[in-house]
């Protein structure tokens, strides 16, 4: 035999081999799929993973084995709802990674995490469909799963995840689980808490200045839908291993803040920050309950608030004793911020103004006001203000006040 062609078949015959080899031998760990089970229903197949936190483990500063002694009516405050009793073992911490951050008919999720309350620690089922033909199997299953809680908790879910899912449910005629599911969506109470103090309420914002907890190697979650179309194109799973890492701290980390946001609704005593104090005085404000805001916000006015904040929230603390009609605590506020220069100087001035006017029948005192509020911020209402105590004999015969 011709040598060349010896060797050419010498060299077809290893190719061979390098060929049985990789077809026969499973794909290296990095690109194969996380340690779950394929888990068959009557739609299909679809992959669960399944992760366990024991008892003693700490989330930052969270302890994951007081979260079982959590009260049965934590909740309560911010479900808005009478009598709420669920206890935490009921209670479902839900996030989903899906194809689009804008939601919309065409966007699904492709990962589903649920979280759970246990005595032995807190246990994660992670849904995921290796293509999209697994929806209905994945969909169908989490229902299942979902039947033994009686309360969902979410970031952001009332408005993102669960009427992206509830979507996909009914696209692919499916019964949805959420209907007799109560909803506590956990964003809405940070930013009433944490608004003020933080620049971000972003979940992972959050679980770094308030759990202390530091990610390592997480990936930016505007990344992820174009990791899973590739994994889809390629079959390579080993850029989505940091988003089944990523999903995994989000519920955890949601679950340690819902033990410690609606303990500030419930004991607003145990905050410290003052702008925390504030944040949640504001809330209570808005929800009728000015005696309570009033007293967090005196008690917040003790703290180191940065001067804007001091302002603003002396301002509120006057507003809410005229509206009580205290007149003489509002008076003794609108005064402290009269004689010094802040934002909310000119409006100090001018309550003054007709507090003299109307209540103490000092129109002197009203004129004087009202000229000192001119100077700061001049105003329709202020010219008005003037001319009629001018013309009431408190002013210059002129009326001209400057």
């Amino acid at each position: 035999m011709d040598p060349l062609k010896a060797q050419l078949e010498i060299l077809r015959a290893r190719l061979q081999k390098i060929d049985a080899r990789y077809q026969t031998e499973p794909l290296p760990e990095t690109r194969a799929l996380p340690d779950g089970l394929e888990v068959r229903t009557e739609d299909g197949t679809h992959w669960e993973i399944d992760r366990h936190w024991p008892a003693h483990h700490r989330h930052g500063t969270a302890d994951v084995g007081a979260l079982s002694e959590l009260p049965q009516d934590l909740l309560a405050a911010l479900v808005n709802e009478e009598g709420v009793t669920v206890p935490p073992e009921r209670w479902a911490f839900l996030d989903t990674e899906t194809s689009g951050l804008s939601g919309g008919s065409g966007a699904f999720a492709f990962l589903v995490g649920v979280g759970g309350i246990t005595a032995n620690g807190f246990v994660l089922k992670q849904f995921f469909m290796r293509d999209h033909g697994e929806e209905p199997s994945m969909l169908k299953a989490l229902s299942a799963y979902l039947d033994q809680f009686d309360l969902l908790v979410t970031y952001n879910g009332r408005s993102f995840d669960q009427p992206l899912l509830e979507t996909r449910y009914r696209l692919l005629r499916l019964p949805e689980p959420f209907p007799r599911l109560k909803h506590v969506d956990l964003l809405y109470s940070a930013r009433r808490l944490w608004r003020l103090a933080l620049e971000s309420c972003r979940l992972q914002e959050l679980e770094q200045r308030i759990l202390g907890v530091e990610r390592h190697g997480d990936v930016d979650g505007q990344f992820i839908p174009n990791l899973y179309f590739e994994y889809l194109r390629t079959g390579n799973f080993a850029p989505l291993r940091p988003v089944i890492s990523h999903n995994a701290v989000d519920i955890l980390s949601l679950a340690c803040l819902t033990a410690i946001v609606p303990v500030a609704f419930r004991e607003p005593q145990r905050l410290t920050s003052g702008a925390e104090m504030v944040a949640l005085a504001r809330w209570f404000r808005n929800e009728g309950r000015a005696e309570d805001a009033l007293m967090l916000m005196r008690q917040a006015l003790t703290r180191n608030l940065h001067e804007p904040l001091l302002y603003e929230t002396l301002w509120h603390v006057a507003e809410i004793e005229r509206k009580l009609d205290r007149h003489d605590a509002a008076v003794q506020v609108w005064t402290e911020l009269s004689t010094i220069r802040n934002p909310w100087q000119g409006k100090a001035l001018e309550r003054l103004a007709i507090h003299y006017e109307r209540r103490e029948k000092n129109l002197a005192m009203a004129f004087e006001m009202t000229l000192a509020a001119q100077v700061i911020e001049d105003s329709e209402a202020l010219r008005k203000r003037a001319a009629r105590l001018t013309r009431k004999g408190s002013g210059p015969k002129s009326g001209r006040l400057l």
